[in-house]
């Protein structure tokens, strides 16, 4: 009997970090305590979780597209700066917005007080509701579509919709008879992304009194000291991870099956009127203002309301680029070793990817239980064990992520290469280092500043793993929202923007120029 493939046993230990906080969360939903919040609640906070995560859905998807729709295929004033600038709000999280947006919508706000004061009438609405978290994860994460559809678009051959042209089909028949069904992949994926990220979000939704499966996950811990029945919560949310990266699968395995045929040709982008190009332009700038613009604007604004513990915030930083920079590497290394080994041993992607789709607070109850037995056998070093858990929390939460694009640079790897490596007398695992690596070397860049992103932005693992006094920039933002200290919360939201809109920039740059023929 043959011994297994070195690759195929690393590819197995990474798949077990994000196995075993998964076993964790099942077994400890096993428990039993006498502060069971779960049996009450939880098919309501599901309820909320579901129609929350299907009208961002619905409008990311009309939204992301049609900007990617306007970028991709028609010339109008500023169409440039939109094609990168409208991604710019994947670098804000998405508790930031809330913070702001309640702030300047609050019915004590001096926006809503002038207009009572000189109009004589109130606006009609609440943010910190439903309606209002829907509106806030939309401008958060229709990035997310945007991206997706923009190369999407771009991909497609000018062939097919030069045939629709000639068939009779003007600009919108092309878009809904042609673009758009063979874009439906990429559709479906990045629809996918954004509900994900919609079930893992804990700091917009807290804030805003919306009660969702992730919201009950971190009450029940940290309020009544319930692991069992945080993860009872967690189970739904395994339920809905796995559907979504379903989907999400599913529209991947035909994205570019529009373009692999015949001979592709780039489109060239068609001019529009001069009344449809200034609302085009329009249509984007409000998109741009309400993810980036309006929120870190009022946050600027306030700046000055209140001085800042700039010490606080110093170390604050210094922890966030700590764990971001750690994470990143710890990520992308289990993701290395788990795309090395899936030729050998897929299941272990499949796993991984899985752990894309969990909430981070999902992955921190999971973990909760082997810190618990490690705790117990060595409690001197609870700090130091506390910071490992949560970089395996956070590997086990973003590995997926940054497994897409290093396998998209092992690609590039032929099967001759390998060989030719091979009968010089390489090993398979030296073959790999000598000639996968290499390769992909700029591919493991981009997943490590992908994941480093993420980490920057993570709140609810952070909040229940950390170790005692250990803050980071998001979980500062957190604790000031609680206390209603908006303006004191603005800092460590924008610097945690400054942090990563020069990854983001750069991301969106390399994303614009992947397509055929860059």
């Amino acid at each position: 009997m043959s011994l297994p493939s070195p690759l195929a046993v690393v590819a197995a230990l990474a798949g077990l970090i994000v196995l075993l906080p998964l076993a964790g969360v099942l077994l400890a939903a096993l428990g039993t305590d006498s502060a069971d919040i779960a049996g009450r609640d939880i098919a309501r906070y599901a309820l909320t979780s579901a129609w929350l995560a299907l009208l961002v859905g619905v409008f990311i998807a009309v939204s992301g597209t049609v900007a990617a729709w306007l970028v991709a295929m028609h010339r109008f004033p500023g169409r440039g700066v939109f094609a990168w600038a409208l991604a710019l709000p994947l670098a804000v999280p998405a508790f930031a917005l809330a913070y702001s947006y309640a702030d300047l919508f609050d019915v004590a706000g001096p926006l809503r007080m002038g207009l009572r004061l000189y109009l004589g009438f109130d606006l009609p609405f609440s943010m910190r509701s439903t309606g209002g978290a829907v509106f806030i994860l939309s401008a958060a994460f229709y990035p997310y579509v945007y991206l997706a559809m923009r190369a999407a678009f771009l991909n497609q051959s000018v062939n097919v919709l030069e045939a629709a042209a000639m068939l009779g089909c003007n600009g919108r028949q092309a878009l809904w008879r042609v673009a758009l069904p063979m874009a439906r992949p990429a559709l479906a994926a990045g629809v996918a992304l954004g509900m994900m990220e919609v079930l893992a979000d804990y700091g917009a939704v807290q804030f805003l009194s919306v009660q969702t499966l992730t919201t009950g996950i971190v009450r029940a811990w940290s309020v009544y000291g319930s692991t069992a029945s945080a993860a009872r919560f967690a189970l739904p949310l395994l339920a809905a991870a796995a559907l979504l990266l379903w989907l999400e699968r599913s529209g991947r395995k035909g994205r570019t099956h529009e373009t692999g045929r015949g001979r592709w040709r780039q489109f060239e982008p068609q001019p529009m009127s001069k009344l449809g190009g200034w609302l085009a332009s329009a249509y984007c700038l409000v998109l741009l203002t309400a993810g980036l613009l309006l929120p870190v604007g009022w946050l600027i604004w306030n700046l000055g309301a209140s001085a800042p513990d700039w010490g606080r915030l110093a170390g604050a930083m210094q922890n966030s680029l700590g764990l971001a920079l750690a994470g990143a590497v710890l990520t992308v290394l289990l993701a290395t070793m788990l795309a090395l080994g899936t030729r050998r041993l897929p299941l272990a992607g499949r796993i991984a990817s899985l752990g894309y789709a969990t909430p981070g607070a999902v992955m921190a109850i999971g973990l909760l239980a082997p810190a618990g037995v490690i705790w117990s056998l060595n409690p001197g070093s609870g700090a130091a064990i506390a910071i490992v858990l949560l970089l395996l929390a956070y590997a086990a939460r973003l590995m997926a992520a940054a497994l897409e694009p290093i396998d998209a640079g092992l690609a590039r790897v032929t099967p001759s290469m390998i060989h030719a490596a091979r009968t010089m007398g390489r090993t398979e695992s030296s073959a790999a280092l000598a000639v996968d690596l290499p390769v992909a070397r700029g591919a493991m860049l981009t997943a490590g500043l992908i994941v480093f992103v993420d980490i920057l932005k993570e709140l609810p693992a952070t909040l229940i793993l950390r170790p005692f006094n250990f803050d980071t920039l998001a979980v500062i933002a957190n604790n000031y929202a609680i206390d209603e200290r908006l303006n004191q919360a603005g800092p460590p939201s924008l610097l945690i923007l400054v942090l990563s809109l020069p990854t983001v920039i750069w991301l969106t740059h390399r994303i614009a120029l992947a397509r055929p023929g860059s």
